[in-house]
């Protein structure tokens, strides 16, 4: 299987190439879209089976190619290596299965826009980044997967750019996530500067170094990960095709940084002088957590509650990292793949049946929707099973991950105190994700429909099941979002030995800090866990199970004015035009712009000015009369000659 291995990479990007130039050269190559979504699906899932027979024949020793050398100079060497280790291939499962089973449900869902081969052209391009991404050997590879990604995002959240909203919204994606980028180049200069080499098998710092590079990383984290102050993009990056939605939220791009520090860990992290970071790390995690799940309750857009959703999922897994429970973060994004691409696909299921049906202004908006269980039985069981797992509800995928991040958290509290305030915000957020997803699945499957019985020209609504190209998709991840989480048991089975993730595939690779509670602590622990979950379920159920979308005015009614504050998100978007681009384009106006005219411009157009004029004296000595020219001859001679005399 180790021969194939080149493929993962290289089919990818010729799945790309194929369909791009035929799309360019041959416009009838266009319209054969049953071939474009079958080559660019199988562009995705071979790789996908050859990650996984490397899995399966793995034998603890990490599989290395090397494709070819790009760069060398001085004691820099840069090629394009790849490393297959226990990290990176789950990582490559998780992308390139995930990745399959969305280009799948995509060649229903984007069957009928015009741009369908430049859509798959991106997808196919997005997927070969983000394997550079997890499968670069060095730095540099993957930070050529980490633009390359936040570019293939550009093209996929702008990609109905005719819609002035959306391009903007992937103008936004895009500038937030240079701050990260640049980062992510600083820390790497530094490495560089210090050991010579930007391998991740040679990277080792220590001391003040640790720690600044460690922040840097972190910094470079929060961007394309969407955390404080950085996550404001990853919202509106809704503009976007559902499935783009599944494929930045759930598997992909978003994850990047939590891989990131995963594969630094044990060079960098957890290396003495960078603990103070690891810290940070978890308190910013538990506020983005808690923060999004707060902006979620207050939304009506299905899209936006799964955005918000998503960067609150992201919060945990930067609390377990900041805790030193790097494996456990990895597991969780496996499991949130899992549960966050059926939901996002779910979403785009009852989307695509609300426009098709033509009966209401904004398909996404929950508040026209209701009753759909009974016109789509599959979209409405599969989201219902993933909702329950992201509560973390016993028994689903989401329990076994969340209920290790908050206990590993709280273990945390031995090495500094500040962990346990980190676990109490939490557990609060748990509660509140319980609440809001359960709200967002009942408003729209359950109670009374609350859409109109006829469209605008008369005709009854019929809302109808998506194809089966759609919704098999859905029932293969809502049934990961089942069994996923078995292969992290919790330590008080076993004493961890039955954590197949954390004590035994990643502990080679992934350097996590030794964090254990009492077993009687763990006890109280795991039962806290299960009470929020069902809390919040059980709460949300009954609210709005009595009184239906009007529940929204007892929970607006609880916070009271905060409300407001949470309804628009908490102003971050305004303050940030205020503080920030307002300034910018002020300062861009009247300074940069100024400086370009009057000193730039000027140089340019004086220096044009005094050729032209210059030209203009040395044009009137061109009479065409050859004695003037004999006389400026002689002038020139007399002139030569009085100078070798005199000087």
């Amino acid at each position: 299987m180790k021969a194939f291995a080149p493929l993962i990479i290289l089919l990818p990007l010729l799945g790309a190439t194929v369909i791009g130039l035929g799309g360019f050269v041959a416009p009838g190559f266009r319209n054969q879209k049953g071939l474009i979504g079958a080559l660019a699906t199988i562009c995705v899932a071979v790789p996908f089976a050859i990650v996984l027979g490397l899995f399966l024949g793995y034998d603890g020793n990490p599989v290395n190619i090397q494709l070819f050398s790009w760069m060398k100079t001085g004691s820099l060497d840069l090629s394009f290596g790849y490393t297959f280790d226990e990290l990176s291939l789950l990582m490559g499962m998780i992308v390139t299965g995930v990745g399959a089973l969305i280009h799948l449900y995509s060649t229903g869902y984007m069957h009928s826009d015009p741009g369908y081969y430049k859509f798959f052209l991106y997808l196919n391009l997005f997927i070969f980044a983000m394997l550079n991404l997890i499968l670069g050997d060095n730095m540099v590879v993957t930070f050529l997967g980490w633009e390359g990604v936040g570019a293939c995002s550009y093209f996929l959240i702008g990609f109905w750019y005719t819609d002035m909203e959306k391009a903007k919204a992937a103008q936004k994606a895009f500038v937030a996530n240079r701050i990260g980028d640049f980062a992510f180049l600083v820390a790497m200069f530094i490495i560089y500067t210090n050991l010579g080499s930007l391998r991740y098998d040679a990277i080792t710092i220590t001391g003040d170094t640790a720690y600044w590079v460690a922040l840097l990383l972190f910094i470079a984290a929060t961007g394309k990960s969407a955390q404080i102050p950085l996550f404001v993009w990853l919202p509106d990056a809704m503009a976007g095709p559902t499935p783009v939605s599944a494929l930045i939220h759930a598997a992909t791009m978003v994850t990047s940084g939590i891989y990131l520090i995963a594969r630094t860990s044990t060079g960098v992290f957890m290396q003495p002088g960078a603990e103070g970071v690891l810290l940070l790390i978890s308190i910013v995690g538990a506020f983005t957590a808690i923060m999004a799940a707060l902006i979620a309750i207050t939304q009506n857009d299905i899209k936006k509650v799964l955005a918000y959703s998503t960067v609150s999922q992201l919060g945990f897994m930067f609390v377990a990292l900041g805790a030193g429970a790097f494996s456990t973060a990895i597991f969780h994004v496996m499991t949130h793949a899992f549960f966050k691409a059926c939901l996002f696909l779910g979403s785009g299921s009852v989307i695509h049946a609300m426009e098709h049906a033509h009966c209401v202004d904004d398909p996404q908006d929950i508040r026209t929707m209701g009753g759909l269980k009974k016109y789509m039985p599959h979209t409405s069981m599969t989201f219902w099973i993933s909702t329950l797992a992201i509560a973390g509800i016993p028994g689903l995928s989401g329990f076994f991950s969340k209920d290790e991040i908050l206990g590993k958290t709280f273990a945390a509290g031995h090495v500094n105190g500040g962990y346990y305030f980190v676990w109490v915000l939490c557990a609060i957020t748990a509660f509140l994700t319980a609440f809001y997803m359960t709200r967002v699945t009942f408003l729209t499957f359950n109670g009374n429909k609350r859409y109109p019985e006829h469209d605008s020209h008369g005709h009854h609504v019929h809302i109808h099941e998506s194809p089966a190209v759609m919704t098999i998709p859905l029932w293969v991840l809502a049934i990961l979002a089942i069994v996923g989480g078995y292969v992290g048991l919790p330590e008080i089975i076993g004493h961890g030995h039955y954590n197949w993730i954390s004590h035994h595939w990643l502990s080679k690779v992934v350097n996590n800090r030794v964090l254990h509670a009492e077993f009687s602590t763990e006890i109280i622990l795991i039962t806290a866990s299960i009470a929020i979950a069902f809390a919040g379920v059980l709460l949300s159920y009954r609210l709005y199970n009595r009184y239906g979308i009007t529940g929204d005015e007892k929970v607006q009614k609880f916070f009271g004015g905060f409300y407001k504050v949470m309804q628009n998100k908490f102003y971050l978007d305004e303050i940030y035009n205020a503080a920030v681009i307002r300034p910018f384009v002020y300062l861009s106006e009247h300074g940069v712009l100024a400086f370009d005219k009057t000193v730039v411009d000027g140089a340019v157009n004086g220096a044009g000015k005094a050729a032209y004029s210059i030209g203009g004296v040395l044009r009137t000595m061109q009479t065409g009369f050859v004695q003037n020219y004999a006389l400026i001859m002689v002038g020139g001679i007399l002139a030569f000659v009085g100078y070798l005399l005199f000087f």
